[in-house]
């Protein structure tokens, strides 16, 4: 459901913000969510996990220069940008019959634990707005919609519910959605959409931050910190919200600060404390934000978490969304995942939880071999572009958008380890060639180990919303242990 343009035609950003905007305005005046109730009554699989982690590689991360490598070609002036596939050597891993890519040796090591997808098409949006891919990616819905799409995390939570009443059922780390470019279009998925603002995301920005996040305003005691949320209510019923969202809707805004409440008079909120993490693991995790979010993860699905997101973070033309620099980009933001993803897997494993929590790492799309930086930015230029070639190591790299192919690990949740699904090309297009997963197959997936059924729906405007488009994603069952 929602409105979709023709396929010649993609939304300029104000398009896109003012079909979000009027959207999330649809989902407050709406009532309370309701199950969808179809001819037959839904069968909820058997879950294979209780938690999720997705690691989000934000930005675009190349497949060719980290989970899928080809052919290696070194840099050296005057060589066909066409002609280079990887700019990162292959190495070896603990499955015989996977290889990744040079800097990413600590993940290599824990490969037998993981299940790779190579061959996550995604749908092509256009060139504008790494967003709009991102909310594709975390509702399973092309944007515009008519209704305010919810993410992912935000299905776990008002389906499933918290493990741990104490600790928000969906977790994001490590985004700031304030103060930088496309923070509108970021909140737009970052949200709980039409099931109301108790299901949506705890943020976290700064991980070391985070037990900032669960104690009282500084200066303000306890007494008065409950007393002010006495009045939340009525400051609620009185300003501008008041008038726009349902009963259901202000009576969720409510919850949702109850539950804060909640956390702040809690022992589980030392999960969000890093500082009492013992020195020799923080120093394992410590390669910056990305790797403090990591640790962060690994303590709140000790706590009980029910989803937890951790990004690289999303800001245009950094970390993933390499426009120059690619090569040396990719290199840096190796050093600051592999390492935490890594020690993650093993501290979930030896505390008896990594078959229990179903980790995730994806990105919005790949990227293949351009040089960008030159002048022009039609399409014949782009064109002219691609067959330039190398002249300083800044255009070495994979710059440009590709969705033909993609890929994605998965860790524990009941997958398979040491597994290799589907196949892309050896030469250019790096298509898949072999087992295709889509956004909405990968999701019923997840939903699946998760134990959700990816034909659960609610009635909105009298119409099911499904939790994967259309109810048909379909769970790749070759996965599955």
């Amino acid at each position: 459901m929602g409105h979709r343009f023709d396929d010649d035609r993609h939304p300029s950003r104000r398009e896109f913000l003012q079909g979000m905007s009027a959207a999330t305005m649809a989902a407050l005046a709406m009532g309370e969510p309701r199950f969808a109730q179809g001819e037959e009554p839904i069968k909820q699989p058997t879950p294979t996990a209780d938690t999720c982690i997705v690691l989000w590689m934000a930005g675009g991360m190349a497949a060719p220069e980290t989970f899928d490598p080809k052919r290696y070609t070194p840099f050296e002036v005057g060589v066909p940008s066409e002609k280079i596939l990887c700019t990162f050597p292959s190495i070896d891993t603990a499955v015989d019959n996977i290889k990744i890519s040079q800097g990413l040796e600590e993940i290599a090591k824990v490969m037998d634990r993981a299940s790779l997808i190579r061959g996550h098409v995604v749908a092509d949006l256009g060139n504008i707005l790494h967003s709009r891919h991102q909310y594709h990616w975390h509702t399973g819905y092309v944007p515009p919609q008519t209704v305010a799409a919810p993410h992912i995390g935000a299905w776990m939570a008002k389906v499933l519910g918290p493990k741990n009443p104490a600790i928000p059922a969906f977790l994001n780390i490590g985004q700031r959605l304030e103060g930088h470019g496309e923070s509108e279009e970021l909140k737009a998925f970052t949200t709980a959409g039409f099931l109301g603002s108790e299901y949506g995301p705890f943020n976290l920005p700064y991980p070391l931050d985070a037990v900032a996040a669960v104690r009282p305003p500084k200066g303000m005691s306890r007494d008065r910190f409950t007393n002010r949320e006495r009045h939340l209510k009525k400051l609620i019923a009185e300003s501008p919200l008041g008038e726009l969202a349902s009963d259901y809707h202000q009576e969720s805004i409510i919850r949702a600060f109850e539950n804060a409440h909640r956390l702040l008079n809690s022992p589980h909120r030392d999960a969000f404390d890093l500082t009492k993490e013992p020195k020799e693991s923080f120093e394992k995790y410590d390669t910056g934000r990305f790797g403090q979010g990591c640790l962060l993860a690994r303590r709140l699905t000790e706590a009980g978490a029910r989803y937890i997101e951790v990004t690289t973070e999303y800001v245009p033309f950094v970390s993933w969304d390499t426009h120059e620099n690619g090569h040396t980009t990719a290199e840096e933001m190796k050093k600051s995942i592999d390492r935490p993803i890594a020690q993650l897997i093993l501290d979930l494993e030896e505390r008896g939880l990594l078959d229990r929590t179903l980790v995730v790492l994806a990105s919005e799309f790949s990227r293949d071999m351009m040089v960008e930086g030159v002048p022009g930015s039609t399409a014949k230029d782009q064109s002219r572009a691609a067959s330039d070639v190398m002249k300083e190591m800044k255009h070495y790299g994979l710059h440009r958008h590709f969705t033909g192919s993609g890929s994605v690990v998965m860790f524990g949740g009941g997958m398979k380890k040491g597994f290799l699904h589907g196949e892309t090309a050896p030469e250019r297009p790096l298509i898949t060639v072999k087992d295709p997963v889509s956004i909405s197959d990968l999701h019923a997936t997840i939903f699946t180990a998760m134990g959700i059924s990816p034909k659960t729906a609610f009635d909105v405007e009298k119409r099911p919303f499904y939790a994967t488009e259309d109810g048909k994603g379909l769970a790749v069952k070759p996965l599955f242990a």
